[in-house]
């Protein structure tokens, strides 16, 4: 990350990445098939850590309201706060490459996600389309709120953006 920080994503190569980590090209493509995936390495883990956050949340909780709750408390437990964080950021705000991965990576969160969520309650259990419908509009309030919050320097509250992104949608 300092490599992409310092150079830029475009001009880092992945020889100096493995130098840089001290490994040969090889290994390091047995952990990473791309400079994108070091870069979103952060972002792994985060479909179950929303799973396991919706499966806490009140099983009577209406989508929407969990998808909010759950977003609150991830951006509020202090990883979006640093500005080695607004940097990474902005690296992925300015690179197409970083977004279409980030775009796919949240699709892989879909089969995580829609069986939580479409258990969940509207006035019924909402199903499997109209859970899948939910989360895409969540994700694309996620992309939009983090974006801002990166443009912004940080300065913004992330949950109120994604709050605000939300409320749009809802409206």
């Amino acid at each position: 990350m300092d490599l992409f920080l310092s150079r830029g994503f475009e001009a880092t190569t992945m020889d100096e990445i493995a130098a840089g980590a001290g490994v040969s090209r090889r290994s390091l493509f047995r952990y990473f098939g791309t400079k994108e995936d070091i870069v979103l390495r952060t972002l792994a883990g985060t479909g179950e850590a929303i799973r396991d956050a919706l499966r806490a949340r009140p099983a009577d909780e209406a989508p929407w309201e969990a998808l909010q709750a759950v977003a609150g408390s991830l951006a509020t437990d202090g990883s979006w706060s640093s500005e080695r964080e607004l940097a990474i950021g902005r690296i992925c705000l300015e690179t197409a490459s970083l977004r279409a991965r980030r775009a796919e990576k949240h699709q892989g969160w879909a089969d995580l996600l829609v069986p939580e969520l479409a258990v969940r309650p509207a006035s019924a259990p909402v199903g499997e389309s109209a859970a899948q419908a939910i989360l895409t509009a969540a994700l694309a309030c996620l992309d939009l709120a983090t974006d801002r919050w990166v443009a912004g320097a940080g300065a913004d509250d992330l949950p109120a953006l994604f709050a605000e992104a939300v409320a749009a949608v809802r409206a």
